[in-house]
């Protein structure tokens, strides 16, 4: 049966931690003896992307490579989908010809209908409901930086986009402690997640020093992400007393780890001195997302 990666609810949680420990070895076998298996040996993923993209694009390229395939990338003036042609089709064209598909789009609808017609998996490498690769290179950084996931405490600090729903949903799933603060007006409705998964480990706190107080890891993102609209420019006022400066990091537990999935805009979300000081794990989380995504590519290709 072929198994997708949509959100972390495809994965149950010991799957979640299993693949993250899996991560580590082939992060570990790589940096030490440039090893990886190569279970992609004659073997492709497409690439469907409708938008930019950096780290998403290139972690998967060398993952693939690194896993001896290769990856065929898509823009969306690349493909018969800027004529008209459906999802559907394309997710059936697409399985007769490579392994793994990855999109990367504006509704989740779109993801959800490549994986209702695709027979390869489909890996959701960014949608407006959820960011799931993210949180598995978040959630190996965590690991690796401050020595445990269960049980920590993190701070969400700013907009309720799908990077703050998707850390809702490894907070239920793996069992960590997460306190959102953001303006009133900018929460994310997260009833129906939460219905399903364990709403006592998510909390809605008023500030951004409340949120951090005794946190282990503080996380934020962009104030305005791709697709937003914000003509008005009613977002930096909004938010201006939820960036994450030296004031809020001196509220969080000794040793506590800042993270962002980046891009990051100094002075707006977070300060210079936090992104670029010694709490700031924001390189490493970037490098993670290359090898928490071999181990998911392995997993669903095993």
């Amino acid at each position: 049966m072929v198994r997708h990666f949509l959100s972390l609810e495809d994965f149950k949680p010991e799957e979640i931690l299993n693949l993250l420990e899996r991560a580590e070895n082939l992060k570990t076998m790589w940096r030490t003896q440039r090893l990886c298996p190569q279970i992609m040996r004659n073997r492709s993923i497409a690439l469907m992307f409708e938008k930019e993209s950096t780290r998403t694009r290139l972690s998967f390229e060398v993952a693939a490579y690194q896993l001896g395939g290769n990856a065929l990338f898509f823009s969306p003036g690349d493909s018969q989908l800027k004529r008209g042609e459906s999802a559907e089709d394309t997710a059936r064209i697409l399985s007769g010809m490579v392994d793994v598909i990855v999109t990367r789009t504006g509704s989740h609808q779109t993801v959800m209908t490549y994986a209702e017609h695709a027979t390869v998996p489909v890996i959701n490498g960014l949608s407006d409901a959820y960011h799931p690769c993210q949180l598995l290179a978040d959630l190996l950084t965590m690991k690796e930086s401050i020595g445990f996931i269960q049980g920590a405490q993190v701070a969400w600090i700013g907009d309720g986009n799908n990077m703050c729903v998707t850390w809702a949903s490894a907070a239920s799933l793996v069992g960590f402690d997460l306190k959102i603060a953001t303006p009133e007006n900018y929460r994310p409705n997260l009833a129906e997640l939460l219905t399903q998964l364990d709403d006592s480990r998510v909390e809605f706190v008023s500030t951004a020093n409340e949120a951090a107080k005794n946190a282990d890891v503080v996380v934020t993102d962009t104030w305005l992400s791709m697709g937003q609209d914000d003509s008005e420019g009613n977002r930096p006022k909004a938010f201006q007393s939820f960036q994450v400066n030296d004031d809020v990091m001196e509220r969080a537990a000794s040793g506590a780890i800042f993270m962002h999935c980046l891009p990051a805009y100094r002075g707006k979300e977070v300060s210079a001195s936090v992104l670029d000081g010694p709490q700031s794990v924001v390189w490493q989380e970037a490098e993670n997302r290359l090898h928490a995504q071999k181990a998911l590519i392995e997993k669903l290709l095993a």
